[in-house]
């Protein structure tokens, strides 16, 4: 079994960048192989794993322009069973031509299907807007976790995301699901969360998961680090939250809880 998971939302601040990195290396650690992509030309992935530029063996900028092929730019991390794709850092003639590239929407999903069979999860983290790289994500991808934190703005970014899903799913990936919304940074007495909750219970409440990430040093401090949570601190609440995040989507994909949810 392979799964390509994208983690996406229109609006940066809202962990998504925490939540890829620190959910692939809790399912490596739950001993699945693992693949993690950075599709965000900030390219902060690699800053939390942290690998320098010169440990990289490609980009995914180079895949895209047809300089490397996807199978030889893959980065062994410190976790044995969790690799990585960078995603370089593009001048602006390569942004110009990435630019012109990601308008082959199916490109990005046809590379995925016919070089990265040996891994059980590909998870994408996805830039802070929805065209181009998140679209050619989502296309690629069999469900997506949109992660968010209290507020009105995220609760508009959500809205947003959940449209395009609709629409990617309906013009290009019939199989696209929403894995679930994650609640990130999550304080229970918080009277901003119990607000947005509301709002989200009363709108997509099937869609969330169970499992929230609660507000924790230990993953700002473990990016400082250049290590994902359950390296640094693996009893924190933060490592146990992206831990029990890992195990949910387990269960689901064998059965064993209800199933990503689709989108009409």
């Amino acid at each position: 079994m392979r799964k390509v998971i994208s983690v996406a939302l229109p609006k940066g601040g809202v962990g998504k960048t925490t939540t890829a990195v620190n959910l692939a290396a809790s399912l490596a650690v739950a001993e699945k192989k693992v693949l993690l992509i950075d599709a965000d030309p900030s390219g902060t992935c690699a800053i939390y794993l942290g690998i320098e530029n010169e440990q990289t063996t490609g980009s995914l900028f180079e895949v895209l322009s047809f300089t490397r092929r996807i199978s030889q730019v893959i980065t062994k991390t410190q976790i044995p069973m969790l690799d990585f794709i960078a995603s370089g850092e593009p001048s602006y003639h390569h942004e110009d031509r990435i630019s012109r590239l990601t308008g082959n929407l199916n490109l990005f999903s046809n590379m995925l299907t016919h070089e990265l069979g040996e891994y059980d999860y590909i998870i994408i983290d996805c830039p802070p807007y929805l065209k181009g790289f998140t679209t050619i994500a989502l296309i690629a991808s069999d469900s997506i976790i949109i992660p968010m934190r209290a507020g009105q703005f995220s609760i508009t970014a959500l809205k947003r995301m959940v449209e395009h899903v609709k629409w990617v799913r309906s013009a290009y990936n019939h199989k696209l699901s929403i894995e679930g919304i994650l609640l990130t940074m999550y304080e229970s007495h918080s009277k901003a969360w119990t607000m947005t909750r509301k709002d989200i219970e009363r709108d997509l409440g099937p869609f969330l998961f169970t499992t929230s990430i609660p507000r924790s040093t230990v993953l700002t401090v473990s990016e400082f680090q250049g290590k994902p949570a359950v390296l640094f601190d693996a009893k924190a609440k933060g490592s146990l939250a992206y831990m029990s995040l890992a195990m949910e989507i387990m269960e689901k994909d064998m059965g064993l809880r209800r199933p990503a949810v689709g989108v009409q």
